[in-house]
């Protein structure tokens, strides 16, 4: 079982949360689809709610912020060894920081931006909270790639701000990248959406692996969510795309069945 209490490497992407108006409803939703159990987090802490799975900290799930409108989404958190020094490496590179880095009470430091293309990210400076401590396991966020219109762009800032190094999978008609800190390691991706169904905002997706991808898409749909997408194969494993009850859009995969 992946597991780690380890900061993660700058660059990482290290957490996941998704915000939306009803975050009891969500606790309800996940625990029941991924196997959550879903804690309550201090009263200083605004209504954040903890996702355990095995004892380990999996996912986040809060109620928006602020009063301007938004939709409900899940957000992908990199790892920074010095979050406003990031924040800096962001808006040289043509991003943009929504709000300054502050202090999340003693557990980290972070801020929302987003890239040239309007995906927006987090970015997470660990102090108590590490970030996810189980990956790659059932019921754990295993992948997360980026889904734009600016494709050659995007690869440049996250170069730019994060130091990643991209290698071309995908093919002329669908361009698709992995992304790698210094080890090499894949870690992440990003896929040309340009032309793509939907056209919608830019964004990230994050992915959860589950044992048995059409049982999980049946299950989300009886949770009252809807699939845009799958269940189909893939190099990568068996897959489908869904829209939580709240609107949230996230993946989930069965990497243990692939084609090619």
């Amino acid at each position: 079982m992946p597991t780690t209490d380890k900061v993660w490497p700058q660059g990482t992407p290290c957490w996941v949360d998704c915000s939306v108006d009803d975050p009891a409803a969500a606790r309800d939703f996940y625990a029941q689809l991924l196997g959550w159990d879903v804690l309550d987090s201090p009263p200083e802490a605004g209504g954040y709610l903890m996702a355990m799975l095995d004892g380990k900290p999996a996912a986040g799930i809060g109620p928006k912020m602020g009063e301007a409108a938004m939709p409900s989404v899940w957000t992908t958190y990199f790892a920074a060894e010095n979050a406003d020094a990031i924040a800096g490496a962001v808006t040289a590179a043509g991003g943009m920081v929504f709000m300054p880095p502050f202090d999340v009470m003693d557990v980290g430091r972070m801020f929302v931006g987003a890239d040239p293309g309007g995906a927006a990210f987090g970015v997470w400076e660990a102090k108590a909270h590490t970030g996810a401590g189980i990956f790659n396991e059932p019921g754990a966020y295993c992948w997360n790639d980026l889904h734009t219109t600016a494709y050659t762009p995007s690869q440049e800032f996250y170069k730019q701000v994060f130091g990643w190094s991209f290698d071309e999978i995908g093919s002329e008609q669908m361009p698709y990248s992995t992304f790698a800190g210094a080890d090499g390691r894949p870690m992440g991706g990003v896929a040309d959406s340009t032309g793509q169904p939907g056209g919608g905002p830019n964004y990230w997706l994050t992915w959860f692996q589950v044992a048995g991808a059409d049982g999980a898409l049946d299950k989300a749909k009886e949770l009252g969510a809807t699939v845009l997408m799958g269940p189909s194969d893939s190099p990568f494993g068996r897959m489908g795309i869904v829209s939580g009850p709240q609107g949230e859009v996230f993946g989930l995969i069965d990497t243990t069945v692939t084609i090619g």
